[in-house]
């Protein structure tokens, strides 16, 4: 490891991060150009501009993924890539002036923890950032350093003439809402190969991993990623005045309860061997009334964040509609046992099968469906708002009465992806386990391999995975070909791909911090370790 690879690391992890690109926002738009330019400018690249180009997602926003391809000798290629986009620096609050510039944040966080750092989080934030080992910024973390890394990887291998093999930088926008950027690269990036000579044989994602402890996970090599479905419950009462409301079924009481069981329920807790994986949390809930007024809620909108491993769309409705049957049969069953006579049994539907009740009783509506759906799309909600509103709409188009709870999915599936079987996933399978044991060994420390991802990622598109479930998941996401667009053919680019990031504490908080010692001094040897384990003749 040489001090100047440890230099250009940090050097792009800071200009990388002083540069915003909030998701969403026009500075996320412009940091494709921006990136591609300095990309231009950089040793690598200023006299081969022509090797530095952008991918346009084909969203409304008009957003771009950066590519940057460094030749040698062959067509076998390692992909390294990451998002360039973060979440809000908004939580700053009065530090938002230093959110994305690491050292002066540094010392403000500092001046601020030392007069009022309360709990064991902010304590451990102000023992961190006391010493020299981490450096906080929006994003330097959650991803640019991990970016920056792959920077200074392919400026090193420039530097050789006699390099064996190509890498392809690739940078992609909106990783923290719906990926655009990796959806449409895993598309595009097929198409390019065979035109530009290259065989696309493994991918590094440079994602961050978060640890409190004292890094031994975050030192760590995913040789997966997780999976993701967002399910969803239209939970419809039975309006009426609160003066009446024995004669009624109030939403909010239905879904207050449906909460609460679902929360964590081992039932969508997918088990990995000894380990429980991540469990089901409830990530949004509102009731439909648009402004106060004495009657009772007439519908409640809710969604969890479910993980996925090996399991299937099956493998969640199918055990939440238990859940929410047990949920609400008990309420009803209370209600009635406090003197509502006329509560009703409450039918548990799924989406597909409301919609496909409504088209078989009315044709037409197919179009009114599409319509909204398209309304919905076109106004730029987000994709669990524009599933609210095409479900109520259905809701109302099927002549039912409530109370009944509708189930669903609310955002863009997220496969979970796993080496293959096939010779270039061996080969980096191989790779990464001889790389993190000399990496590891030369620094004294410890490397370890995990076989996912813990949080939701890119990975999911470009890597390898099973998109048969698809067609099940699409039938009970009403934003699905609207909103939600997804292409008709093969949407992963099927590439083995692992994760190997640097690590640190607090992502998506004011507390956003990275380890450098591991990000500037032992991650870009290990990436180049398996880079070289790849590319060897």
């Amino acid at each position: 490891m040489t001090d100047g690879l440890a230099a250009r690391a940090e050097h792009w992890a800071l200009t990388l991060t002083r540069i915003p690109s909030v998701t969403g926002t026009p500075d996320e738009v412009a940091y494709a150009d921006t990136l591609a330019g300095l990309l231009r400018a950089s040793p690598a690249f200023r006299d081969r501009p022509g090797d530095v180009w952008t991918i346009p997602t084909g969203d409304r926003l008009g957003r771009a993924s950066v590519a940057a391809l460094l030749r040698g000798r062959g067509t076998r290629t390692v992909v390294l890539t990451g998002h360039f986009d973060t979440v809000t620096t908004a939580d700053y609050g009065d530090l938002l002036p230093v959110a994305i510039d690491p050292e002066p944040l540094k010392q403000a966080l500092l001046a601020r923890l030392g007069k009022t750092a309360q709990g064991e989080r902010e304590k451990l934030a102000l023992a961190d950032l006391s010493g020299p080992d981490f450096l906080p910024g929006r994003g330097l973390l959650d991803m640019k350093g991990g970016l920056a890394v792959g920077l200074a990887v392919l400026e090193a291998a420039a530097a050789d003439p006699d390099r064996e093999g190509n890498l392809l930088f690739l940078a992609v926008p909106d990783e923290e809402v719906n990926s655009a950027g990796a959806r449409s690269a895993a598309r595009a990036l097929p198409a390019l190969a065979g035109p530009l000579g290259l065989s696309l044989d493994a991918a590094i994602n440079l994602d961050c991993l978060g640890d409190t402890g004292d890094g031994r996970f975050g030192r760590s090599v995913a040789l997966g990623s997780v999976g993701k479905l967002l399910p969803s419950a239209l939970v419809v009462g039975r309006a009426v005045h609160a003066a009446d409301t024995i004669r009624g079924v109030s939403a909010a009481a239905l879904a207050g309860a449906v909460a609460a069981a679902v929360e964590w329920a081992p039932e969508l807790t997918e088990s990995l061997g000894n380990s429980s994986g991540t469990p089901a949390t409830l990530l949004g809930m509102k009731d439909g009334k648009p402004a106060y007024d004495v009657t009772t809620p007439g519908t409640v909108w809710m969604f969890w964040n479910t993980a996925l491993y090996r399991r299937g769309p099956e493998d969640v409705l199918a055990p939440l509609t238990r859940i929410v049957e047990g949920a609400v049969g008990g309420v009803a069953a209370q209600l009635r046992q406090r003197g509502g006579a006329d509560v009703p049994d409450i039918p548990v539907l799924r989406f597909d099968a409301l919609r496909q009740e409504v088209l078989a009783r009315s044709p037409e509506a197919a179009a009114a469906i599409a319509a909204l759906a398209e309304e919905v799309a076109e106004a730029g909600l987000d994709l669990p708002e524009q599933c609210r509103r095409i479900t109520e709409a259905v809701w109302r188009l099927s002549g039912r009465s409530g109370p009944a709870v509708v189930l669903g999915f609310a955002s863009m599936p997220y496969l979970p992806v796993v080496l293959g079987e096939d010779a270039a996933a061996r080969r980096l399978d191989r790779a990464t386990r001889d790389a993190a044991a000399t990496i590891a060994a030369r620094h004294g420390t410890t490397i370890g391999l995990e076989g996912y991802f813990p949080g939701i990622s890119d990975m999911s598109f470009l890597g390898q995975g099973d998109e048969s479930s698809v067609g099940a998941i699409a039938a009970n996401t009403p934003a699905w070909g609207a909103g939600l667009h997804w292409p008709e053919g093969p949407a992963l680019a099927q590439i083995p791909i692992v994760n190997a990031g640097p690590w640190g504490r607090d992502y998506h908080t004011p507390l956003e911090r990275l380890h450098r010692p591991y990000a500037f001094e032992v991650l870009p040897e290990l990436i180049q370790e398996i880079v070289a384990g790849v590319l060897k003749a």
